[in-house]
C-alpha cells in the first residue's frame, strides 16, 4: 500500500479536517504524515502495526484528558421561580442576570455528567447524573423534587396575616419537616463526563458517601454482578 492512499483513506475514516488533526490523532509528528503524503511510499506491515499502536495511546491520552471536566464548582444558588411560578431554578437567568450566569447555563445545557448540592457550609447534600438529558434540566428537576429522607425538625410559624404571640403564650412544638433540596442547598458543582463513565462514576460518589448524601437509592457498578 502507498503511504499517500494510507493517509487520504484514515483522514476519511477519523473524518479529521487537518492533517495536523489526523497527525495527533494517529499519535505521529506532523512531519511524518507530510512525508507519508508527499514521498508516496510504500508502508510497511511493521510501519502499519506501528501507527495503530500510537493511534490507540493517543486515543488514550485523549480519553484521559476529556473524560471529566470541571464545568463549575461551589457556585452559589440563586434559586428563583421559573416564568409559570411553579417551581424553582437554580438561577436567574432574566434581564438582570450577568453574562456569567447566562454562560454557565449554557454551558450546562450543553452537558451531560455528574452534578452535587451542597448545604450552607459546603457539605455534599445529593449526588445525581445526567445522562439522557442535560444537566441544567436534571438539575432543575432534582432541585424541586420530592424526597421523603430529607426531615427536619422545625417550628411551623404562620405565614398568614395574624397578630404575633411569644413562645410563653402559645408554645408551637418542634416537629418534623419535610424539606426539598431547594429549601437545603447553598450550592452546586458540575462535571461534564464521557457518557461511558457517568454511571460508575455517580455509583462511586453515592457509595463512597452513602452516610453523608441524601440520596435514597444506592446506585451500583455498570459491570458489576450481585
Amino acid at each position: 500500500m502507498k503511504s499517500s492512499e494510507l493517509v487520504a483513506a484514515l483522514g476519511r475514516k477519523l473524518k479529521t479536517e487537518s492533517k495536523q488533526a489526523l497527525a495527533e490523532a494517529l499519535g505521529i509528528s506532523a512531519q511524518t504524515l507530510v512525508n507519508w503524503s508527499v514521498e508516496n511510499q510504500t508502508i510497511t506491515p511493521a510501519q502499519v502495526a506501528s501507527a495503530l499502536a500510537k493511534s490507540q495511546a493517543a486515543a488514550l491520552r485523549t480519553f484521559k484528558q476529556l473524560a471529566i471536566q470541571p464545568i463549575v464548582e461551589f457556585y452559589a444558588i440563586e434559586a428563583c421561580l421559573t416564568k409559570q411560578e411553579k417551581t424553582w431554578q437554580l438561577l436567574s437567568i432574566g434581564k438582570d442576570s450577568t453574562t456569567y450566569a447566562r454562560g454557565l447555563k449554557e454551558a450546562l445545557e450543553g452537558a451531560h455528567g455528574i452534578y452535587i448540592f451542597y448545604d450552607s457550609r459546603g457539605r455534599a447534600l445529593y449526588v445525581g447524573k445526567a445522562r439522557q438529558q442535560s444537566l441544567w434540566k436534571e438539575m432543575n428537576l432534582a432541585f424541586n423534587r420530592h424526597r421523603a429522607v430529607q426531615k427536619i425538625t422545625l417550628v411551623a410559624h404562620p405565614d398568614r396575616n395574624q397578630e404575633f404571640q411569644p413562645g410563653h403564650e402559645k408554645l408551637r412544638q418542634p416537629r418534623d419537616q419535610q424539606l426539598e433540596l431547594a429549601d437545603l442547598s447553598s450550592y452546586f458543582s458540575a462535571y461534564q463526563v464521557d457518557d461511558g463513565m457517568i454511571d460508575d462514576l455517580e455509583a462511586l460518589m453515592v457509595r463512597g458517601f452513602a452516610n453523608d448524601l441524601l440520596n435514597k437509592k444506592m446506585e451500583t457498578f455498570a459491570n458489576s454482578k450481585g
